[in-house]
C-alpha cells in the first residue's frame, strides 16, 4: 500500500487511539483514520462501521464525542476539518485485518503504473502476506484455469472490495 509520510501517519495513529474507546463504547468498529492535505486544507477522516452499517445519526454522535476529545487532547497543531463517515460497500482495504476479513471475496487492485496497459485488476483476494503482498485469482472456478496475480505493495495504489451492480 502507498505509505503516507511519518508525521501524517503518526497523527492518524494518535487520533485513532484517542477515538478507539469511543467507537468501542458505541458498538462501532473504527475502520480507518486518515489525516490528509487536500488543496489548501487538512482533513481528519474517521471511517466507522458496524454489523448492518452505520447511519447519519451514529456518525453525528461519534463526531460529537470525538470532537470533544480532540479539543481536549489537541493532537493536531494546525487547523483541520473533521469528517466522519462509513467506509461504504466498495471500501478500501488498508490494514492487515481488512485483508484477512475479505480473503476469498472479490476485490479490485489499482496499480500506480500500468502493467501491459492495465491499471485495474479484479479477482478473488487469495492471499495477503505480512510484507503487504496481495495475491488475486481470476478466471474460471476450476483451479487449473485460474490466473494468479501477485502485486507488491510498491506497485499498489489501493485495494477495494469489489461489488458488481
Amino acid at each position: 500500500m502507498a505509505q503516507s509520510n511519518g508525521k501524517r501517519q503518526n497523527t492518524a495513529s494518535a487520533c485513532a487511539q484517542l477515538a478507539a474507546p469511543v467507537a468501542q463504547q458505541m458498538g462501532l468498529e473504527l475502520w480507518d483514520v486518515t489525516f490528509e492535505k487536500e488543496g489548501a486544507g487538512w482533513y481528519l477522516r474517521y471511517l466507522i462501521d458496524r454489523e448492518g452499517g452505520v447511519d447519519i445519526d451514529q456518525c453525528e454522535a461519534f463526531s460529537r464525542q470525538v470532537s470533544d476529545l480532540l479539543d481536549e487532547a489537541d493532537p493536531i497543531p494546525q487547523s483541520y476539518t473533521l469528517e466522519v463517515g462509513s467506509p461504504g460497500i466498495e471500501r478500501k482495504l488498508t490494514q492487515p485485518w481488512h485483508f484477512q476479513r475479505y480473503l476469498g471475496r472479490p476485490v479490485v487492485v489499482r496499480l500506480i503504473r500500468p502493467v501491459e496497459g492495465e491499471r485495474e485488476f479484479v479477482g478473488t483476494l487469495w492471499a495477503y502476506n505480512e510484507d503487504g503482498t496481495v495475491t488475486l485469482r481470476a478466471g474460471e472456478e476450476q483451479e487449473d484455469e485460474q490466473l494468479e496475480m501477485v502485486f507488491s505493495p510498491e506497485e499498489i495504489a489501493y485495494v477495494r472490495v469489489y461489488e458488481e451492480f
